[in-house]
């Protein structure tokens, strides 16, 4: 039993630091060492805006009206909005706007968001196409800021930043946290050569670029950047285009969107193996250290608590470690409890990790039971 604990601590542990500290290290280096700077060129291609939304009444007036407020020149842009089987007022409102360029499109039955965009995008005349939610606010420079990326011709797709407001509870900040983490990794990916996703929110890319989506696709910010880096492209992380978003405040308003999103990491697998293939990925160490690999995470963790804890009395590093995850297990509990102690910046970045594994948990047993994920 030893040698078989032994292994599995190791190896538990080797690539749980890779994940989460070796990886950002080694791509920090390569954008250090062998940094790949973007030749941004100041440029007004024509513009089409896609947005894809499911019961949006609450957002709907306020997105057409940020929109309007681009710095972009109007004549150059023509917006889509796709409904898909929405059954409150989305359609009435956008309908309602006054705004030449907006064209709608209602759908009475759900069909998904990749379906919607393959429509919306057929429809649409720019040059450039610019994804984005409903729910998130740009910042009127975002798109000259995205376009300019696009002036460098070896550049395929270029994606803004997310920044959360309204952070208030103890988890909100903890995720937040994450975020930024997450944010650092895409741009020292971004300048050492491609990130492997973008964000949905606002991401641009060359027209000529796209290809329809296959049905049901939940993680279209992740398929489409790694077609683009398929194609020969550069898929880069401009971080003066920004949007803004709010957070979920507590784990349950966050547990089935995260689910659903890390689910879908198993459905693009499945729909598109040759992203396993690095023959046929150019970014295949990056999409398996920086995506593959954290799905594994919560499974190597309790592997390693597992296997430590049965080496515990053979050294003192195994103890060290098993002692450390034990710790970690408090800290949460602490984060829990309903006092102020659960603010401590160190409880909530591990109550945040903590439910983020767990839901990448959550996820597995999800798409195993469910191959065929919700369509939103």
């Amino acid at each position: 039993m030893t040698p078989i604990a032994w292994f599995v601590c190791w190896s538990s542990a080797a690539l749980l630091l890779h994940v989460f500290v070796g990886y950002p290290v080694l791509v920090w280096l390569q954008a250090r060492v062998r940094p790949r700077p973007v030749a941004r060129r100041a440029i007004l291609p024509t513009l089409s805006i896609v947005i894809a939304v499911h019961d949006g009444e609450r957002f709907v007036r306020a997105k057409l009206a940020n929109l309007r407020q681009l710095d972009y020149p109007t004549e150059l842009i023509d917006i889509v909005l796709v409904c898909d089987g929405c059954h409150d007022a989305t359609v009435t409102i956008a309908r309602r706007s006054t705004d030449p360029r907006l064209t709608v499109l209602d759908h009475p039955n759900r069909r998904g968001k990749a379906a919607c965009l393959n429509d919306a995008v057929a429809l649409t005349r720019g040059e450039v196409l610019l994804f984005t939610d409903v729910r998130q606010r740009l910042s009127p420079m975002a798109v000259k800021e995205l376009v300019a990326n696009l002036g460098d011709p070896e550049v395929g797709a270029v994606t803004g930043e997310l920044h959360m407001e309204n952070v208030r509870s103890g988890f909100a900040q903890g995720v937040d946290f994450y975020w930024r983490y997450e944010k650092g990794i895409r741009h020292a990916e971004s300048l050492s050569g491609s990130t492997i996703g973008v964000t949905g929110a606002l991401y641009a890319m060359r027209r000529s670029l796209f290809r329809p989506l296959p049905p049901g696709t939940v993680l279209d910010d992740v398929l489409v950047p790694m077609r683009v880096a398929a194609l020969g492209k550069r898929v880069v992380f401009e971080p003066k285009a920004m949007a803004w978003d709010q957070p979920s405040q507590q784990p349950a308003e966050e547990r089935r969107r995260k689910i659903r999103t890390l689910a879908g990491n198993y459905q693009l697998i499945q729909m598109a193996p040759w992203l396993l293939v690095p023959w046929s990925n150019p970014l295949w160490f990056r999409f398996v250290s920086h995506k593959l690999l954290r799905l594994l995470a919560p499974w190597l963790i309790v592997a390693l608590t597992i296997s430590s804890g049965l080496l515990v009395t053979r050294h003192a590093m195994y103890a060290t470690a098993f002692g450390a995850l034990v710790t970690g297990m408090l800290m949460v509990g602490l984060a829990l409890l309903p006092s102020r102690l659960g603010r401590l910046p160190p409880l909530r970045i591990a109550l945040a990790f903590f439910y983020l594994n767990l839901f990448a948990a959550q996820a597995l047993v999800a798409f195993a039971r469910n191959r065929r994920l919700h369509l939103w």
